[in-house]
């Protein structure tokens, strides 16, 4: 087995176990029985358990990224490559859902290391909103995105109601429907598409 791959197969294993249990009730003598690796392997790729569990749950930002940036077609509108996008982002959230949630609840802990492993978090989470800020930059060049936010700005709140959906709407039968409709009140807003931005412009 390659490095990466014996590297791929100690998070995937990982992965399932803090899928059942919070990170202080994972040893990573379970990891190395779970991953059928020697527990000295796990420390020539990993640091400690919480690195080991930053990188279970962050693998695949680069790829997601990469995605936005060269998979969505330069020539389709402005709405299908939003929605296309947002398609990739919340597939991403689905499949590590229970991940960002232990993340979140461990945040006050160990979890961040001081700090260093927050920091790293939110570079990689940067990365993620630049490239849908990107696409929201050409809204804004066809004239169909307002100015009073910057495009990351807007970006991060639309990862923010992304989040919500895929903790609230995840498995609903009207999944897509309630993507669609996520889109529709990011840029339009809940009262609809034929209400005038302007009149709800905060004086």
């Amino acid at each position: 087995m390659s490095r990466q791959n014996k590297k791929q197969t100690i998070m995937m294993a990982a992965e399932r176990l803090f899928d059942k249990r919070r990170i202080h009730e994972v040893t990573l003598d379970e990891v190395a029985q779970v991953a059928q690796v020697g527990k000295g392997t796990i420390y020539r790729y990993f640091a400690d358990k919480n690195e080991l569990f930053f990188e279970a749950a962050t693998s695949g930002f680069e790829d997601l990224c990469q995605l936005l940036d060269k998979n969505i077609p330069d020539e389709a509108g402005f709405e299908d490559r939003l929605l296309a996008a947002c398609r990739e982002i919340t597939r991403f959230f689905f499949a590590r859902r229970q991940l960002f949630r232990l993340m979140q609840m461990e945040e006050g802990r160990v979890i961040w290391d001081g700090g260093t492993l927050w920091e790293r978090w939110l570079a990689r989470r940067q990365l993620l909103v630049d490239a849908l800020a990107r696409i929201i930059e050409q809204g804004r060049g066809e004239g169909l995105v307002r100015a009073q936010a910057t495009s990351e700005v807007l970006a991060m709140m639309l990862l923010g109601m992304l989040r919500t959906r895929a903790r609230y709407l995840a498995g609903n039968e009207n999944a897509e429907q309630h993507l669609e409709l996520v889109i529709s009140i990011f840029l339009y807003g809940a009262v609809g598409p034929n209400t005038n931005p302007k009149s709800m412009e905060v004086k």
